[in-house]
């Protein structure tokens, strides 16, 4: 019977703290509901930065045997390389050991590792031209363009791949076999000329030789 007396002793005992005291806990099944206002938001991660283009030195390849520049480019880390005939004559270097590089695109410094690098060249046993000429592709759109100068080669770059030619030698009658080794010197249709497929007669000559 003691041990009874004790547990309700015990009993009233709390019950008498805790209705005089405010901070005794409330039971979970009274506490108020938790809302998602009160959830804090997690923290979200700092936004990383974008990295910068790596950066390479490209050095200055002009007067080099093309050849030479493009296995020194890469060493660099200038892995996409192009070339182009400087002369505007369409030609294709097929033995890059047979050509010089007169300017090169971007120049020489601080690039980005992958620029497309770029060669003006010339044979080896020409000069270089004061202004690249072959830098950009002529296109003819509705009306003829202006080719007195230009390669045979690069007037059939020019005009649709549908066009047929006529190839006149005037100074000796000769027959024409390597077209980037043949400028105009006169045409027809003659510049401005609306463009509907009809053939184009060219008269040339050979790089090197004036026209009459």
């Amino acid at each position: 019977m003691s041990y009874r007396r004790t547990a309700l002793a015990t009993v009233g005992l709390i019950a008498a703290l805790t209705a005089c005291d405010p901070q005794v806990a409330t039971p979970t099944s009274n506490r108020p509901p938790t809302t998602a206002a009160s959830i804090p938001a997690p923290a979200q991660p700092a936004a990383t930065p974008a990295s910068a283009p790596k950066t390479a030195e490209l050095s200055n390849f002009v007067g080099m045997g093309l050849q030479s520049a493009q296995d020194k480019a890469p060493a660099a880390g200038f892995f996409s390389l192009t070339s182009h005939d400087a002369l505007g004559r369409s030609r294709s270097q097929v033995d890059d050991r047979n050509w010089k590089v007169c300017a090169q695109a971007p120049a020489a410094g601080q690039q980005p590792v992958d620029s497309k690098v770029d060669f003006a060249t010339v044979k080896l046993d020409e000069q270089c031209s004061a202004a690249d000429q072959g830098g950009s592709t002529l296109k003819a759109g509705g009306a003829m363009p202006d080719f007195k100068g230009k390669a045979v080669s690069a007037v059939k770059d020019a005009l649709p791949r549908s066009t047929s030619y006529t190839l006149t030698d005037v100074l000796q009658s000769r027959e024409v076999l390597v077209d980037s080794n043949w400028q105009v010197c006169s045409q027809d249709p003659a510049v401005g000329a609306a463009l509907n497929g009809q053939p184009v007669t060219l008269r040339v000559v050979k790089f090197g030789e004036k026209c009459p």
